[in-house]
């Protein structure tokens, strides 16, 4: 199982990519609860330099609320991360990375089949969201 659905954008500044991930994850019912800019955290914690990288906390209450009503620990891996950084892989091009974690990952962590629906909800949703984006996937 891949730990994450993911594309690469091309040619797109990293405050747009990010705008434009909030978008599409809105599109899809979600809400960005928190934005962890771990950049900024790495450079004022440990003085050390790293590329552009934001997790966004993404919920959709809907789908969180069934979760929770199936096994109240599950809050634990909620919400669901969304992860925008920045391509190292090709640092002279302004390509993006945006990943989101598979929700599959709460049934195969828990061993709750009765998750099975919501995580697969949640997933067709991720993935459209990602998919919106327009950009390369490289990986699902």
């Amino acid at each position: 199982m891949n730990i994450a659905i993911s594309t690469t954008l091309e040619d797109i500044d990293f405050d747009d990519a990010v705008e434009k991930t909030k978008a599409a994850l809105s599109e899809q019912g979600f809400g960005v609860l928190t934005e962890i800019d771990v950049q900024a955290t790495m450079q004022e914690k440990l003085g050390e330099q790293m590329e552009r990288y934001l997790i966004l906390g993404a919920c959709n209450p809907t789908l969180a609320h069934r979760a929770v009503g199936v096994m109240r620990q599950i809050g634990l891996l909620l919400p669901c991360n969304v992860v925008v950084r920045a391509d190292m892989s090709s640092p002279e091009s302004a390509a993006v990375i945006v990943e989101a974690m598979n929700p599959q990952i709460m049934v195969e962590v828990t061993g709750e089949h009765a998750l099975e629906d919501v995580a697969g909800e949640a997933a067709v949703k991720l993935r459209a969201a990602i998919a919106a984006l327009g950009g390369r996937p490289t990986s699902d």
